[in-house]
């Protein structure tokens, strides 16, 4: 077949929808994001196989609340990507939280913990709960070593886990060993491989909801291995955004940053609703057209916004369900306390 009639019969095919040009991404854009890390060390709480047992336990443990109703998993359910699906959370006595949990997954890779970042790590974070009056209700760190070194098993796994230490069942330890259980907690997902080089990872519909990821500015905020969370924001830094809430402006000596929270990683985020501090867009649909709208000030079509949730569909990863899985706690000793 001659070379023009090749090309008629291609722009025929074409014509009729049989042939489609690969969608196509800049690649030199892709540098400001990478993929997941293998772990997530923390060289200030080095990890090994005994500490994070400890941590997966303590982590699933409602005794470290005062009335044994409510554990790290209550709230961030590691079957449920890491989050409770609620605006807020329930914490003991029913009562309710004022921001909305966010997901424990890929959360060790994050600058600061909370959604005003007032918690440096992972392991920071893991002990504040337990001492909120709303949340888990233990009334001091005291109570709680109390009630971990009357369950024997615990003391025992505590000196597995710190080795070496005189006096390894302390406070620091109990968020220690739940911080090294949780940065094992990452989820590889179709994204990584296409940064990786891996051109076939996407969908072209994934592509083109990238493009438009980068071009109206998504980026500005969501980058990095977590796509967000490493870095705070202001919340509706074009067009304002009706909060009480002062973010980090509610920390001492932080007034100056009024409105900003940190900004939240988009990993797993269709799975992860209702959206923002205070769980209170339902809608992943409605929270990319207001972030578009209040963050870069566009006002995206129905179209643009489906294409830009395809994409974040690519960020969902899966489950480690042998890591995540509940395991078997302690029994009670003669002398724990009961509620």
């Amino acid at each position: 077949m001659k070379l023009t009639s090749q090309i008629t019969l291609l722009l025929a095919l074409a014509s009729l929808g049989t042939v489609q040009a690969e969608v196509q991404v800049n690649r030199a854009m892709l540098g400001m994001f990478q993929p997941l890390p293998e772990s997530a060390e923390n060289p200030a709480n080095p990890s090994n196989p005994a500490k994070i047992k400890l941590g997966r336990m303590l982590y699933y443990d409602t005794r470290l609340s005062k009335d044994r109703s409510v554990s790290c998993n209550t709230c961030h359910d590691l079957a449920s990507y890491g989050d409770d699906g609620a605006a807020t959370s329930t914490g003991i006595g029913q009562q309710k939280g004022g921001r909305s949990a966010p997901t424990s997954y890929n959360a060790a890779l994050h600058i600061a913990q909370f959604w005003d970042g007032r918690a440096a790590d992972v392991e920071a974070q893991a002990i504040g709960p337990v001492l909120n009056p709303i949340e888990m209700g233990m009334p001091d760190e005291a109570y709680v070593l109390n009630v971990l070194k009357s369950i024997p098993d615990y003391v025992s796994l505590f000196k597995e886990a710190f080795p070496g230490e005189e006096n390894p069942l302390t406070y620091k330890n109990v968020g220690n060993a739940i911080g090294a259980f949780e940065r094992g907690l990452l989820t590889p997902a179709p994204w990584d491989a296409f940064l990786k080089g891996d051109d076939k990872a996407l969908t072209d519909s994934q592509k083109e909801g990238l493009n438009l990821f980068i071009s109206k500015g998504c980026v500005t905020c969501h980058q990095g291995a977590g796509v967000g969370g490493h870095m705070f924001q202001k919340l509706g830094l074009v067009k304002p955004w009706p909060t009480e809430d002062k973010g980090l402006g509610g920390l001492e000596g932080k007034e100056a940053m009024t409105g900003f929270f940190k900004v939240p990683s988009l990993r797993n985020i269709t799975e992860t609703g209702p959206y923002l501090h205070d769980g209170s867009i339902k809608s992943l649909d409605e929270m990319v057209k207001k972030m578009a709208e209040h963050q870069q000030g566009h006002i995206l079509t129905d179209e643009e916004t489906a294409k830009i949730i395809d994409f974040l569909k690519s960020l969902k990863g899966e489950i480690p369900t042998d890591y995540v899985a509940k395991p078997e706690l302690p029994a009670d000793g003669p002398d724990t306390p009961k509620p």
